[in-house]
């Protein structure tokens, strides 16, 4: 699906809520920006937070932030 949406004179576009409600963006998430193309690609970061629990398959937090960090640096 796609929507038109407007570029203020500041550079700052809205993300349709269906949209950041989909992918359960809120403020003050980040976001990777990548130009592919023509294309522009916000992708979302999880937040250290999100990943709770995750220490029982991956290992303690500090592994955990060392996983994270490293997907960070793929994109």
């Amino acid at each position: 699906m796609a929507v038109l949406v407007k570029v203020t004179r500041r550079g700052q576009t809205t993300i349709p809520k269906n949209y950041r409600e989909k992918l359960n963006i809120k403020e003050g998430d980040e976001l990777l920006v990548e130009i592919k193309g023509n294309m522009i690609i916000f992708t979302p970061i999880p937040k250290l937070d999100t990943l709770a629990g995750a220490d029982a398959e991956y290992g303690d937090v500090e592994e955990v932030k060392a996983e994270v960090e490293k997907v960070r640096e793929e994109y």
